[in-house]
């Protein structure tokens, strides 16, 4: 009997499960929301077999919400997720891809600022048996326009991360990432970041626990609209490597 339910349950699972899943975490973008859902879907048709995407819309104030939401009962493959308080992205993220029905899982920053056409290579490297993959800003073949205190900010915070934490990734921040399922789900659960460190912090467990980590260097274009707050946000990335350096140091194994 116990058999048979396991049976069930892995056909059901098998029948309720898409190639890719695609995540958006989004606050107040109402404007770009529209046009970014129909690139990515005009981009995964070109290689994709079976796919959803996901809109983790987090406590939006603009309208997002209901733009949203009209895009998921206007197209079958559209999934919205809403949140009445803002999570902040790595909530929101946790909460999207525990929903998920994808084999890979993907996401990316709503406005697209990585050029589309990385989405194959990044797809790619989990079909490749990769466990995770990552776009790099930084390296050689990497192109990026980003104003000089925006560089020497990121190259600054990446080589604290990769002196403290041991990480062999050039670049943990960029919003463009790929997940193998299983893997991901088996430490999303210990990942506290609530915001931006989430990127950082999942790359850095990952390499812990030996994951297998590509990283695709990306044509990269940041906006005008960005959401960061240079010294503030700088200086709270720094507290928080600090943080996951003690958390990993009295938690790991002697």
């Amino acid at each position: 009997m116990a058999r048979k339910l396991g049976v069930l349950k892995m056909k059901k699972r098998l029948n309720n499960s898409v190639e890719v899943t695609v995540v958006f975490p989004v606050y107040n973008e109402a404007d770009i929301l529209s046009e970014t859902i129909e690139k990515t879907r005009t981009t995964l048709n070109t290689f994709v077999r079976s796919y959803e995407i996901i809109i983790a819309e987090d406590g939006s104030t603009d309208g997002t919400d209901y733009v949203a939401s009209s895009l998921s009962k206007q197209n079958s493959f559209v999934r919205h997720l809403h949140g009445e308080k803002r999570l902040g992205r790595g909530r929101a993220l946790k909460k999207a891809f525990k929903k998920s029905r994808g084999e890979v899982l993907v996401y990316m920053d709503v406005d697209l600022a990585t050029d589309l056409k990385h989405l194959k290579s990044l797809i790619g490297a989990i079909w490749e048996n990769y466990d995770f993959a990552t776009g790099s800003r930084l390296l050689p073949e990497s192109k990026n326009e980003r104003t000089f205190a925006r560089r020497l900010t990121s190259k600054s915070y990446n080589f604290f991360v990769k002196t403290l934490l041991g990480s062999k990734i050039s670049d943990h921040q960029c919003g463009f990432k790929s997940f193998k399922r299983v893997p991901l789900l088996g430490l999303i659960d210990e990942v506290a970041a609530a915001h931006w460190f989430w990127d950082t912090e999942v790359l850095v467990r990952a390499s812990y626990k030996q994951y297998k980590i590509k990283e695709i260097p990306v044509e990269w274009k940041g906006s005008r609209k960005t959401k960061v707050n240079l010294l503030r946000d700088s200086l709270d990335m720094g507290f928080q490597v600090i943080k996951l350096w003690w958390k990993l140091k009295t938690t790991s194994p002697s």
